[in-house]
């Protein structure tokens, strides 16, 4: 219980308008000042569900699973593992097969689902950063077609990406825009929209115990002004027949229901409500009349959020149509190199083929979606898909994140990290051999069975090419043994 949560009285006057009959005002409250049960996402890009549980019993984790999300699971560890080792230098957290991430904002991608099962092709993420639903929705195209992340924040965009090169995501084309230009430079692009608002963050009280430092009425009606003109160009943006869910991190019903009934009568007879009472088992405890989730923190013990789907029946042309200017920097890379390459991968890794287009900007090797070519002219990105390599006289170079994205796909040529060793990658050493390899050039490291970087063989040790900016010098996978 945390009795240093700040809750103003404004805002207790200002929720008891509109909090629903059936719950009352002193649950909620109570509420607000208990820690957030912690939870996790299994990355299935990295490994199965099945797996994960596996792992997990042997490190006597306890699991209770998240009921909207099939990957999703409240997790508990052991006391002394809680004490000694950061969540995040677990080794299942490292090697990107897990992502730490709140329960109920792993609601909106789900809602975007139909019968458990993700077909849209182009996607757009509008407001993406940290990464947590943008790498869910990855996960749910499974490397197919293409998603748009965007996040407005230089700073916020730095982490996106990381988490992106982390998490072996490769469809994703990232943006720095504010995403009111989306209505107007992107028309009818999208098979499929989040946006995941910015908003107050009543609901993250239980995170932040001074979330509502700054809350005020006057403060809620200026951001809701701005929502309504990023879900007129989420309406804009997105194809005839079409999904859009809209959604935040708040309670209040200006951010909320306000927000949904402006795009339904803005585009009256062009979208309409997609019911989300049966999204899962209990969902109905949560919607609202006009078949919303208003998810409040004592309903499912988690943080408030809410929760609208949208499909669009008809389009209406944006005020106005804006084109992209400037020149787009990168051209295929030439079918002789582009053999020369696949060859070499063939024979060190047994790779057959990469998923995606090969794309040449200088002296860089990208690798580009399939689906990009859709999109390709509509706007700037701040990088698209995966930099692969460094095209040289002799080859290409291979980089970090071809290895945590692709090197999954190699039968060849890798190497399992014990635990110490793998506190000796990840702090930038090198790693000893028990015995002489007659072994030669690259190899792709792993750790709980998937790939998380490049080494070289080097007879008695393999070199270690981690990037120095992910160099860590932390306490690392475990605590109860010295390491080697």
């Amino acid at each position: 219980m945390n009795e240093n949560t700040y809750i103003p009285q404004a805002f207790i006057n200002d929720v008891k308008t509109y909090i629903p009959k059936h719950l009352n005002i002193e649950d909620y409250l109570d509420k607000c000042k208990q820690p957030l049960r912690r939870s996790v996402r299994v990355n299935t890009l990295k490994m199965s569900v099945e797996e994960f549980r596996t792992i997990a019993q042997i490190k006597n984790w306890k699991l209770d699973p998240v009921p909207w999300c099939k990957e999703g699971f409240w997790l508990e560890r052991p006391t002394e593992e809680e004490k000694n080792l950061s969540i995040g230098n677990t080794d299942l957290h490292l090697s990107g097969a897990m992502y730490v991430q709140e329960a109920s904002s792993m609601l909106p991608p789900t809602a975007l689902l139909e019968n458990d099962v993700f077909d849209a092709q182009v996607v757009l993420d509008m407001a993406s950063a940290p990464g947590s639903k943008t790498s869910q929705i990855a996960a749910y195209m499974q490397s197919d077609g293409i998603l748009v992340a965007n996040e407005y924040s230089s700073s916020r965009l730095k982490v996106l990406s990381a988490n992106m090169k982390r998490l072996g995501i490769s469809n994703v084309a990232l943006s720095h825009f504010d995403a009111a230009i989306f209505g107007s430079y992107m028309d009818e692009c999208f098979d499929a929209i989040l946006l995941d608002a910015p908003c107050s963050g009543e609901g993250t009280v239980r995170k932040d115990a001074d979330a509502l430092k700054n809350w005020s009425l006057e403060s809620n009606i200026e951001i809701a002004n701005v929502q309504k003109k990023l879900i007129e160009s989420a309406f804009y943006a997105l194809k005839t027949g079409g999904t859009l869910v809209y959604s935040t991190c708040t309670l209040t019903p200006i951010e909320n229901q306000a927000i949904c009934e402006h795009v339904l009568s803005l585009f009256e007879g062009m979208i309409e409500i997609i019911p989300l009472n049966n999204l899962f088992e209990g969902a109905n405890k949560a919607t609202t009349p006009e078949g919303y989730l208003h998810i409040w923190p004592q309903t499912f013990d988690c943080e408030g959020f809410f929760i609208a789907k949208f499909k669009k029946l008809a389009h209406q042309t944006p005020p106005e149509i804006k084109v992209k200017k400037g020149a787009f920097p990168f051209f295929d890379f030439d079918n002789k190199s582009q053999q020369s390459f696949m060859t070499i991968l063939k024979r060190q890794f047994a790779i057959d083929s990469l998923p995606g287009k090969l794309m040449q900007r200088d002296k860089e090797l990208w690798l580009f979606p399939e689906s990009f070519s859709e999109i390709s002219n509509k706007i700037k990105y701040s990088r698209i898909g995966i930099n692969i390599g460094t095209i040289h006289k002799n080859g290409v170079r291979l980089n970090h994140e071809f290895a945590t994205c692709f090197g999954d796909l190699a039968t060849k040529n890798r190497f399992e990290l014990s635990n110490s060793q793998a506190n000796d990658y990840f702090g930038g050493k090198d790693i000893k051999l028990e015995q002489l390899s007659n072994d030669k050039g690259e190899l792709i490291l792993t750790l709980c069975g998937t790939s998380i970087g490049l080494g070289k063989w080097m007879k008695n040790k393999i070199k270690n090419s981690l990037p120095r900016d992910l160099v860590r010098d932390n306490q690392l996978i475990t605590w109860d043994e010295p390491f080697k």
